[in-house]
């Protein structure tokens, strides 16, 4: 006897309740390059046109935020190649930001330890917040030298000085006093997770903030990703009934 095949149930995008914060993985540029036969910066300079297509349509759809992994504490450790390549695209998209992007209200933060740059970086990486320091559109979070357990030290150090200074006992430390000296301090934990490339893991992103956050993986890898591939990763979500550890009583 054939099975019954099951279909999807449609969902009515107008009725969605989107995420508050999406966190996405650019995962997958180095494959797409290798397989046109290309240098993996070619699949880095790819990316970066899917990232600024998708930043945009996250703004236009009312994401409140959206925090993008750029550069992770690991990736110190590929060729010195890759990683100019990678640090001469920050730097372009940082100048075409200050040149290009100025009537757009999206407020960037960068998250992580940018004092490993250079100099010239640093220096972009200061006039882009100053910039974007009045805007009220949506946060746009650039995970860049960043690694969720260096977060969770860093944050555990700040913990330590106040102690030492008396401004906090031991006994007061919580998980909210913790939240507070995260770089994502004051903002909402990720509602979704999405990661491109069809690899299964966290890969060190918002290691403490993701405790309860709805993952989609996509076999899509990154310079191809398109924004009705983020939609039907949105879809995907709106369909989820989130417990958060509870139990459902329906």
């Amino acid at each position: 006897m054939a099975q019954e095949v099951q279909t999807p149930p449609v969902l009515d995008r107008s009725l969605r309740r989107l995420p508050r914060h999406v966190g996405i993985i650019m995962d997958g540029n180095g494959r797409w390059a290798q397989k046109r036969g290309l240098p993996r910066s070619a699949g880095h300079t790819v990316g970066a046109q899917s990232f600024k297509k998708i930043t945009r349509y996250c703004a236009s759809i009312g994401i409140e935020y959206l925090t993008v992994y750029a550069f992770s504490t690991e990736n110190w450790k590929r060729s010195k190649t890759e990683v100019g390549a990678l640090m001469r695209l920050f730097q372009q998209y940082l100048e075409e930001s200050l040149r290009d992007f100025l009537d757009e209200n999206i407020k960037v933060r960068f998250i992580g330890d940018t004092t490993a740059f250079s100099p010239k970086l640093q220096k972009l990486i200061e006039e882009t917040k100053q910039v974007c320091k009045n805007r009220t559109g949506m946060v746009l979070n650039i995970a860049m030298n960043y690694g969720g357990r260096a977060e969770i030290v860093h944050a555990v150090q700040a913990l330590c000085r106040d102690v030492q200074k008396g401004i906090l006992t031991p006994d007061a430390i919580d998980e909210a006093a913790i939240a507070d000296r995260l770089y994502t301090a004051g903002q909402p934990d990720p509602d979704l997770i999405i990661r491109p490339s069809g690899e299964m893991r966290v890969s060190n992103f918002l290691l403490w903030q993701s405790a309860y956050t709805e993952y989609v993986v996509s076999d899509i890898l990154w310079p191809d990703f398109t924004p009705e591939d983020l939609e039907q990763a949105l879809d995907d979500y709106c369909l989820r009934h989130r417990r958060f550890g509870g139990v459902d009583e329906t």
